[in-house]
């Protein structure tokens, strides 16, 4: 059984020392209920030590279950960060637990989307039923995803004292690192926009975007968003907040943009991380590769 103060102990050390957010720290949670689950519904693992019997027991369990690899890959993740911290503080002493693997997911390409559906999901905004300040404060969100390559909690996390925005923006990104990032005329105007019509100002403190009652606007208020436009435009189902960010990658990088130059962009700390969407646009780097080798131009 899992002791209800080491796994408190240990989410207060992810949220303190890994500077995890609400968002991560609900999902490495649900991955240790998981195990907690599957410890408590096997007779034979309920009260044993831990052993590479039980994990390949759990792996199986999952695996039975037709999760995804990804999926699994991620709470025995989660499983090991609790058993590791709970050996560094003398809580629990699991000595088989590096016989916990999971096996490797495939590694995904990032799905993006065509210019000309970008702007049409832009522009559908206008056309939806609801308040003006509304419709512009969602265009303004979108166009800092697609026009910054921000992550939507980085652009809900802003506040109102982070405009004007200016040229450029700094935004603290996962684990508390900072980056600046360059603003479009165009999504800076967004914002100012949204500012001069929004109800709500409750100084400079305050989340720069809020809902229709002024709390702060949630990640699944832009989730809800996209997917009723997806379905306004016909537009696939991976066209979502994250997808925004992919096509601000996608298309810098389809029209000559540097890839150390969009990693820093996008915050990433492995070059490898960005590299993935280099395999999005293959007939761009073709090309690239035709008009610009010498052998090529001969």
């Amino acid at each position: 059984m899992i002791a209800a103060a080491h796994r408190a102990a240990w989410l207060r050390w992810l949220a303190s020392e890994k500077r995890y957010g609400a968002n991560t720290l609900d999902a490495y949670e649900r991955d240790l209920d998981d195990f907690s689950s599957y410890l408590s519904a096997d007779a034979n693992a309920a009260n044993a030590p831990l052993s590479r019997q039980i994990f390949r027991g759990w792996l199986a369990h999952m695996a039975s279950r037709q999760l995804a690899r990804t999926t699994i890959a991620r709470r025995v993740s989660s499983v090991r960060s609790f058993y590791r911290f709970c050996g560094r503080n003398k809580l629990v002493n699991v000595p088989d637990l590096g016989w916990l693997r999971a096996p490797q997911p495939p590694r995904a390409v990032p799905k993006s989307m065509s210019v000309d559906d970008a702007h049409a999901l832009l522009q559908a905004i206008f056309n939806r039923r609801g308040a003006d300040w509304v419709k512009k404060r969602d265009f303004a969100v979108l166009m800092l995803l697609y026009g910054a390559g921000l992550r939507i909690s980085e652009a809900l996390g802003l506040h109102r004292k982070d405009a004007p925005l200016g040229d450029w923006l700094t935004i603290t990104g996962k684990g508390d690192k900072m980056r600046d990032v360059p603003v479009l005329k165009a999504a800076s105007e967004a914002v100012d926009d949204y500012l001069g019509d929004c109800p709500f100002d409750d100084g400079a403190q305050a989340p720069l975007f809020v809902s229709s009652r002024g709390k702060p606007l949630g990640a699944r208020a832009v989730q809800r968003l996209l997917e009723g436009l997806r379905v306004e435009l016909d537009l696939p189902s991976h066209v979502t907040p994250h997808s925004l960010r992919h096509a601000f990658a996608t298309h810098l990088l389809g029209n000559g943009g540097d890839l150390r130059a969009i990693q820093e962009l996008l915050g990433h700390v492995s070059l490898s991380t960005t590299q993935r969407y280099t395999h999005v646009d293959e007939t761009h780097l073709i090309q690239i590769h035709r008009d610009t080798h010498p052998r090529a131009q001969r």
